[in-house]
């Protein structure tokens, strides 16, 4: 199982790479269109956000318990809150939720 974590940051990283220096490789000139440059930009975001996304869903013991985690990373990333504080939150509210849930079912 570890394996396939080094795999998808091995793909990642190469994806990542490649879609930034091909461009680079291929024009002699600066980038100037404001387009490509953004599309550059958010690539690696992008790359790690659909890698990521499904292993939050199936991390813990039940979805609901994911989606509150989920849900409470995504207000408090809003907020502007820090990486650290963010979190914090989303363990805070998977414990939390994880702890109610057998109750609740």
């Amino acid at each position: 199982m570890t394996h396939n974590i080094y795999l998808y940051i091995l793909v990642m990283a190469g994806v990542t790479y490649l879609i930034r220096m091909l461009p680079l490789a291929l024009s002699k000139k600066e980038i100037t269109s404001n387009y490509i440059k953004s599309f550059l930009y958010y690539v690696p975001y992008a790359c790690l956000a659909a890698m990521t996304f499904p292993a939050i869903l199936y991390a813990t013991a039940s979805i609901y318990s994911a989606l509150a985690g989920l849900v409470t990373a995504v207000i408090a990333a809003y907020r502007g809150k820090s990486l650290l504080i963010v979190a914090l939150a989303a363990c805070a509210a998977v414990f939390i939720a994880e702890r109610i849930l057998p109750f609740i079912q």
